[in-house]
């Protein structure tokens, strides 16, 4: 039986390889996320953002597979200064239960990746953001002041995101 590592190994570096087939397997053996999530820290840049790609659609529909995991994510994995690892990081942190200490780490790493040269990833962050806001309110100001901000970005998808963004905080702060 191939290793994760060696399924997602090879071939050039902007593509997702055998990506799509580790989820696909991990999420029928879910086993096998451990050593899914410990090949987003691994040397090679490829197997690192096709990991975090596989781990992103496994969680999207399994997000209790990330608990064991949410001291890494947010210690060590969003540490990762690679942009393709960065936004899947950005989409995964708000699958997951904080403590209020928690959810401000989250914060701080999302807040962080707004300096990203990535707009991918500067969006996904936006997202991620609001979603945490949405589910722990202390963090709604600061939120809707990064996303107001947001509004004036020159690049057009972070702007276009972050005015369907507001009108969802502006929405919750109503009720």
């Amino acid at each position: 039986m191939e290793t994760i590592i060696e399924i997602l190994s090879g071939g050039e570096l902007r593509s997702i390889g055998r990506a799509n087939e580790v989820a696909e397997m991990v999420a029928t053996h879910p086993e096998r996320f451990a050593e899914l999530f410990v090949a987003i820290s691994n040397q090679d840049p490829r197997v690192r953002m096709r990991a975090a790609d596989a781990a992103e659609k496994v969680t999207d529909s399994q997000p209790q597979l990330l608990a064991p995991f949410k001291i890494k994510l947010l210690n060590e994995v969003a540490t990762i200064n690679q942009q393709e690892v960065r936004w899947h990081v950005a989409q995964m942190l708000p699958r997951l239960p904080f403590t209020n200490q928690e959810a401000q780490s989250a914060f701080s790493i999302l807040s962080g990746y707004l300096d990203d040269k990535s707009a991918i990833v500067r969006t996904f962050s936006l997202q991620a953001l609001t979603d945490l806001a949405l589910t722990y309110p202390q963090l709604r100001e600061q939120v809707t002041h990064l996303i107001r901000a947001g509004l004036q970005s020159k690049s057009k998808a972070v702007s276009t995101r972050c005015k369907k963004l507001i009108m969802t905080l502006e929405k919750v702060q109503k009720k």
